[in-house]
């Protein structure tokens, strides 16, 4: 009976123990309608104290995360067949006050980016050990050039959050 029992009682009891590790998030960042709210008085001057007295930046310069609310799937075509594919997920980091308007131009960001993951797919770039720092720094920049050729707002950098590849 337990034998049973332990294939699926070890799923749950990673999902949940990987759950209570995670430092907790900072809302102020992680959630678009969070991002545009000032940071509570005590929370702020906790944050000035910690960095040794106030650091000359509001609240409207701290950072944002615009993150894709689906991922990308990026073929990999040789010779005419579709062999792997590519799934990524990315988000944009922004200031606080750009978040919204980010998602506002989701579906124009969404184009450029996958449209230079397919240049990047179709020159090798995913072919080999995609995964090696200086290849991802490389992508990084094509993409963070991408977004910002679609929009004024500020894009500071691109963040890939997931990559794998899947065999086709």
């Amino acid at each position: 009976m337990i034998r049973k029992l332990i294939p699926i009682a070890l799923p749950v009891l990673a999902l949940v123990g990987g759950d209570m590790l995670r430092a907790p998030a900072d809302p102020a960042t992680t959630h678009a309608e969070d991002a545009h709210e000032p940071p509570a008085k005590d929370d702020h001057a906790k944050s000035s104290s910690a960095h040794g007295g106030h650091d000359g930046h509001s609240s409207a310069e701290a950072d944002g995360w615009f993150t894709f609310p689906t991922q990308f799937f990026v073929p990999l075509v040789r010779q005419g067949d579709m062999g792997d594919l590519m799934i990524i997920t990315l988000t944009l980091q922004t200031d606080a006050a750009s978040v919204e308007p980010l998602g506002r131009k989701e579906h124009a960001l969404r184009d450029a980016l996958l449209r230079q993951l397919l240049i990047h797919a179709n020159t090798g770039g995913f072919d080999g050990n995609f995964t090696a720092d200086r290849n991802l720094v490389a992508l990084r920049g094509e993409l963070q050039k991408a977004a910002a050729s679609v929009t004024d707002l500020p894009i500071k950098a691109v963040l890939i959050e997931d990559i794998a590849r899947q065999q086709g």
